[in-house]
C-alpha cells in the first residue's frame, strides 16, 4: 500500500500524535493512516523512541500521596477481557473497524445532499471524525475551512484544486484552501474526514443546512 500512497502525513502532525498531543479525532485519522503507509509508520515509530530516550533523562518527579494506592488498585481491578474483532472489511483499516464495529455494511449513513452521505464516528468534542460517502463522478460542495481538515481516502479517489488523492492518500487543508472534491468516475469515494471547526461552505443553501448536518 505505501507504494501508491502520495500524500503522507506531516512530521508536526505525526510529532504531536507520539507526544499524545492530539485530539481523539486526528488520533484516529493518524492511526488509520498509519495502518496502511509503512513510511509514516516507520517515522512515528521513530518519533516515540526519541520520546522514550527524553524522557529516561528527566529526573525524579514529585508523586501524590496515594499514587501508589491508585496503582495498586487499577492492577487488582484488572482490564476487561475483550476478543478480538475478526477483520470483515476491505475498505476499513482496523482502527476504523474498531470504531464502526464492523464493516461498511454497518454504517448507518445520513444524506447531506447531492448524493453524498455522511456518518459521524464518536470522538471527544475537541475536533469530529466523519466518514464520507461520495458517489462516483458527483462533487462535495465547493467550501473553505475554518481550521484544519483532514481527508483521508479509503475507496476510490477524489479530485480537487490540489490534486487527485487515492486509498491511503491524506489532504491536508487549512484556512487557506478553498475547494471542491470530487469523486472519480468508476467507483464511489468512501473517505475518513476530520476536522477541528466547522467548514466554510461557498453557497447559500449549503450554509443553510449546516447547523443541522454539524460539518
Amino acid at each position: 500500500m505505501t507504494d501508491t500512497i502520495k500524500h503522507h502525513l506531516t512530521d508536526t502532525l505525526l510529532t504531536a500524535y507520539a507526544a499524545g498531543n492530539l485530539p481523539e479525532a486526528f488520533n484516529l485519522m493518524v492511526a488509520t493512516h498509519l495502518s496502511l503507509c509503512d513510511s509514516c509508520r516507520a517515522q512515528a515509530e521513530a518519533l516515540e523512541a526519541v520520546g522514550g530516550c527524553l524522557l529516561t533523562d528527566c529526573g525524579p518527579q514529585a508523586m501524590t500521596g496515594d499514587a501508589l494506592a491508585a496503582t495498586f488498585a487499577r492492577i487488582e481491578a484488572g482490564s476487561p477481557v475483550t476478543t478480538p474483532r475478526k477483520r470483515t472489511s476491505a475498505v476499513l483499516p482496523q482502527p476504523l473497524v474498531d470504531y464502526v464495529g464492523g464493516d461498511v455494511s454497518t454504517i448507518r449513513w445520513k444524506s447531506i445532499g447531492m448524493g453524498v452521505r455522511q456518518a459521524i464516528l464518536p470522538t471527544s468534542s475537541a475536533a469530529s471524525a466523519r466518514l464520507l460517502f461520495i458517489p462516483a463522478g458527483a462533487a462535495v460542495p465547493d467550501h473553505g475551512h475554518r481550521g484544519i481538515e483532514l481527508t483521508m481516502v479509503l475507496q476510490g479517489a477524489f479530485s480537487d484544486e490540489v490534486d487527485r488523492f487515492a486509498r491511503g492518500d491524506v489532504e491536508i487543508a487549512d484556512e487557506g484552501l478553498d475547494h471542491m472534491p470530487v469523486a472519480d468516475p468508476g467507483e464511489d469515494c468512501i473517505c475518513l474526514a476530520v476536522t477541528d471547526a466547522p467548514l466554510r461552505f461557498n453557497s447559500w443553501i449549503p450554509r443553510l443546512v449546516q447547523p443541522f448536518l454539524r460539518i
